[in-house]
């Protein structure tokens, strides 16, 4: 493994920021949501908090990612502000799309995150156009295609793969595969690696261990710096463990209850806190108040969000057609 591309102390206590800053917003949204003061539906990516946590911190601000309806990880990673995310969850004004999108069609421009679609594989031609812009411009942008492990038998996925390939456009294509295409385990749907596909199109194809840090940072640096530099995509399959079922409500009763109890043991967030401390990296103290710092943040922003208002009804026309604007 390169060590030019392995995580300093900083870029370690950034990702685990973010990984607790994951693991704190989805214990709050199904508490929200179980209290009642909040009706959604929730698709918990609880689990697969290193995977954005990793790629993130090797993008820019400037970067773009495309992501999919179990996505809220991949968005606070790369960094929607949690008054303007939680809002929209609420379906309040105040929100990133005044309350219209609401918990599965969330997009922050600003910081990056163009959006998040609830049709399974769109994200990856979206992030073509995306990638096509960046590349024609030439303004160094790199975009990440997030998608699970069911979307990789669509047409979209080889379509997708197949133009990026032929283009060399700078895209990352991340499959974040969690074993579970809904209620479908992946095993059952398909017979070879997801990452086995790259080579087909001619890209690396590389599978990691998404639920370790050092693997993931290293497999997303490699991959968003080979694009950057105009050397074309990269398929990453990083292999994780979704904690909970399809969407808030499912019994999950067709998960294996040894597996799912094996992958909740090795809940990657309190193993690499618990690497920050051994490793003298942090102390129980700093990771402590990084943590509340985060709680307290929460409260105020899901506080923000209920105390919003709902868009008025005109809202239901505007933003539908674009609007000429007087010089």
């Amino acid at each position: 493994m390169d060590n030019r591309f392995s995580p300093d102390a900083a870029t370690q206590l950034g990702i685990y920021r973010r990984m607790a800053l994951i693991k704190a917003n989805d214990e709050r949204s199904r508490k929200v949501i179980r209290s009642g003061r909040l009706v959604m539906p929730y698709y918990s990516p609880r689990g697969q908090e290193v995977i954005p946590s990793c790629i993130s911190a090797c993008l820019t601000d400037d970067d773009y990612i495309c992501t999919i309806y179990r996505g809220t990880h991949d968005m606070l990673a790369k960094g929607v502000p949690l008054r303007d995310l939680w809002a929209e969850l609420a379906g309040r004004v105040t929100g990133t799309c005044k309350g219209k999108g609401g918990p599965m069609h969330i997009t922050h421009p600003a910081s990056g995150v163009m959006v998040t679609t609830g049709i399974v594989g769109s994200s990856m031609p979206i992030a073509n156009g995306l990638a096509w812009a960046a590349q024609l411009k030439g303004d160094g942008r790199v975009t990440i295609a997030n998608f699970g492990d069911g979307a990789a038998n669509i047409g979209a996925f080889h379509e997708s793969l197949n133009l990026a390939a032929v283009w060399k456009l700078p895209v990352v294509f991340v499959c974040q595969n969690n074993e579970w295409g809904e209620h479908t385990a992946y095993d059952k749907t398909s017979n070879v690696p997801v990452a086995a596909r790259g080579g087909a199109y001619g890209m690396p194809g590389v599978r990691v261990d998404g639920n370790d840090v050092f693997e993931m940072y290293h497999a997303a640096r490699t991959a968003i710096e080979r694009a950057r530099a105009g050397e074309g995509p990269t398929l990453i399959e990083a292999m994780t463990y979704r904690f909970f079922g399809h969407v808030f409500g499912d019994a999950d009763g067709y998960m294996d209850k040894d597996r799912k109890a094996a992958a909740v043991a090795a809940d990657p967030v309190p193993r690499f806190r618990t690497h920050l401390i051994d490793s003298g990296i942090a102390d129980e103290a700093q990771l402590a108040a990084m943590e509340a710092e985060i709680e307290a943040a929460l409260d105020d922003a899901v506080d923000f969000a209920l105390a919003s208002d709902f868009p008025e009804p005109v809202e239901l026309t505007r933003d539908v057609f674009g609007e000429e604007v007087a010089a």
